[in-house]
């Protein structure tokens, strides 16, 4: 499971690659692991207002980038604990399965699509027996578009929680990724876009042709290196 990454930096990246303003929300970090804001990028819903929250306006491209936490909120969800509570388990969306997930169903086929943006994720590396915590990233230090959901909670008192969650893919056979994970478990990754494949991704109403997005990244394209502890 990928539950933390890297936010994009310096900010200019968000300008240079996705076509969007950085963030301004100061609760955002560089780091961002469940129940922490993160950012998005998403088509704007229609009409923008019936959420009740604030976000960025469109780029030239249509385009915006919204805050929400990391960790998908269902809409059925009934009370803001239950929320927390689920959300921590919600961080990754199997493809394979989104279609059918009471948790993510309902947000696959309404086509509540967003491009996740990040330096690098983290993954365990579990083959010496012990979790060494791994940096996944682009051969060429590039930012990634990751492929993830986005969904808007509104509770009985009129509490509002925007949440994403980023999908993966089977990574048995990958080059790269299937030495991370437990040993004898189902391999997995995120699935990353293609730089070309952005407005392709947020415009796929349907689900058979988001499904095409639902491949594993180049092992060709990424490099891994351990992440030791900073000494004082």
């Amino acid at each position: 499971m990928s539950s933390q990454y890297e936010c994009l930096c310096p900010d200019h990246l968000y300008r240079d690659i996705f076509e969007v303003d950085a963030p301004s929300d100061a609760t955002v970090g560089l780091k961002v692991w469940p129940r922490r804001p993160g950012v998005f990028i998403r088509n704007p819903p229609v009409p923008p207002s019936v959420e009740g929250v604030e976000h960025a306006s469109p780029g030239a491209n249509g385009r915006e980038l919204v805050v929400g936490q990391f960790g998908l909120v269902p809409p059925w969800v009934k009370s803001a604990s239950d929320a927390k509570l689920r959300s921590t388990k919600l961080v990754n969306a199997r493809a394979e399965t989104v279609s059918t997930s009471n948790n993510f169903r309902g947000t696959w086929l309404g086509a509540q699509r967003c491009i996740v943006p990040m330096m690098a994720f983290h993954q365990d590396d579990w083959r010496s027996g012990k979790a060494v915590p791994t940096r996944i990233a682009r051969v060429d230090g590039k930012p990634m578009g990751a492929a993830g959901l986005w969904e808007t909670w509104t509770g009985a008192a009129g509490e509002v929680i925007v949440s994403f969650c980023l999908l993966t893919v089977n990574a048995n056979s990958h080059a790269l990724m299937r030495r991370y994970g437990h040993a004898g478990s189902e391999k997995r990754m995120l699935a990353i876009l293609n730089e070309g494949a952005y407005g392709a991704w947020l415009n796929a109403t349907q689900p058979e042709k988001a499904r095409e997005f639902m491949r594993a990244y180049p092992a060709e394209g990424l490099t891994a290196n351990p992440i030791f502890p900073r000494l004082n």
